[in-house]
């Protein structure tokens, strides 16, 4: 238009017209591009700061603060801390910009971690992931309960599946005993860092730094690799989101409500998943060994076994119940020396010393009651349905039981303790 003008092809109240300007922004207009060109009708607050910019000072010393103070505060905290405690105020999005130049945040694109992928193994049973998967397996119909899941890294064959009421250390031995029967004894087993699998308390007094599953896989020769992260186990991670879909469906239509029959069901479930599921692998070699052990000293590697100091009265304390060993000339010899404790899955107790099973009689150390022990995450859906069911037992034979539940629980003034430490 303006270039119409100037050739005199065009009026200037036409151009004002055409451009819904006024006629004397059109002259205006016309002597900026006689004057520098086309270049001339930019804004002239292009690339200048802007009038309303917050001082140098001000960005200066909300940085400084920062860094001092709130070096790890996200941009949204940090703001609200500035203008909360130093009288700062700085929107959110506006320090984001300013801790993002600084170099004292990253983007979520930035902090994205990248996890590279691990090869599967080459034959069969060089490396089983093992895991254990809490969730409704059985929906409504039934309490929720754990699935120990065990899959083999180079095939992604499913091993052995077991439901049962907790991840623990009991379990895993139950579920171990029946592996190695039935396939013998892998190379190596891969775990997360569960407390079943590897010592998270760095100042352990017993144990010499590995877990009981850890001691008796070593006494097997079996080797356990915990991993650091979720996405290094991915295998077992992925079949469990599989499973939690595929297996509660076919529970449902089976018609399966507790895990008895859940460990019914199964096997025929692992034959199916694994011809649908499972690949070849690279090597058609399979490195379980034949297990080449008796059952009794199955039986005693697969079993709680601690060491315990025999004192000169051939006493000592194991789980709060103080033994007293049988007078024998054996006995007299573990004066002053460990002895071995194994604790056994259905109860029993045996006393060995240079493997000589020792009698003893127990009893408790004191008769009053402790403060309950520490029930780990993992185990506590497990501890409080069995401290439900008790509670409930309590109530139905008392004359609580005419009244409401919340009545009935405030009017018991006992305290019970249960065999297994439990107390409520």
């Amino acid at each position: 238009m303006l270039s119409e003008v100037i050739d005199e092809r065009r009026s200037v109240a036409s151009a004002a017209a055409v451009l819904s300007v006024s006629a004397r922004h059109i002259r205006r207009l016309l002597k900026r591009l006689i004057a520098d060109g086309s270049s001339g009708m930019g804004h002239k607050g292009r690339r200048r700061a802007s009038n309303r910019q917050i001082r140098a000072a001000t960005r200066d010393r909300a940085l400084a603060l920062l860094k001092d103070k709130y070096s790890d505060f996200g941009p949204t905290l940090a703001a609200e801390m500035l203008g909360t405690r130093h009288a700062l105020t700085v929107s959110r999005e506006t320090l984001r910009k300013w801790m993002v130049e600084a170099g004292l945040w990253l983007s979520r694109r930035q902090r994205r971690t990248f996890h590279q992928p691990r090869l599967r193994r080459e034959a069969l049973g060089e490396l089983i992931q093992i895991d254990g998967s809490e969730h409704r397996w059985f929906e409504d119909r039934g309490d929720p309960c754990t699935l120990l899941v065990f899959i083999d890294d180079a095939t992604g064959r499913l091993m052995q599946l077991r439901f049962v009421a907790s991840e623990s250390t009991v379990s895993y031995f139950e579920v171990l005993q029946d592996y190695l029967q039935i396939h013998g004894c892998p190379v190596a087993f891969y775990s997360d860092k569960h407390s079943v699998f590897h010592v998270n308390k760095k100042d352990a007094k017993g144990g010499q730094g590995t877990t009981q599953f850890g001691r008796a896989l070593s006494e097997l020769n079996i080797e356990i690799i915990c991993a650091n992260s979720s996405q290094a186990k991915g295998r077992v991670e992925r079949v469990n989101r599989t499973l939690q879909d595929r297996l509660v469906k076919e529970l449902r239509l089976a018609g399966i409500a507790d895990i008895s029959g859940g460990n019914a069901f199964v096997p025929a479930f692992i034959t199916g998943f694994n011809a649908h599921f499972a690949v070849a692998p690279a090597r058609a070699d399979n490195l379980h060994r034949p297990l080449k052990v008796t059952h009794d000293r199955l039986r005693d590697i697969l079993c709680h076994r601690e060491q315990r100091y025999v004192g000169h009265q051939l006493t000592l304390s194991y789980e709060r119940q103080r033994i007293m060993l049988q007078r024998s000339e054996i006995a007299a010899g573990a004066v002053g020396q460990h002895v071995d404790i194994l604790d056994f899955a259905d109860g029993q107790k045996e006393v060995r010393w240079k493997g000589v099973s020792l009698p003893y009689v127990s009893f408790d150390k004191d008769q009053r009651v402790s403060h309950t022990a520490i029930v780990e995450n993992k185990r506590l859906g497990a501890a409080l349905a069995y401290l439900r069911t008790a509670l409930r037992a309590r109530l139905r034979g008392s004359r609580c039981s005419n009244f409401g539940p919340n009545v009935g629980i405030r009017t018991i003034g006992e305290i019970i303790r249960y065999p297994d430490g439990l107390v409520t």
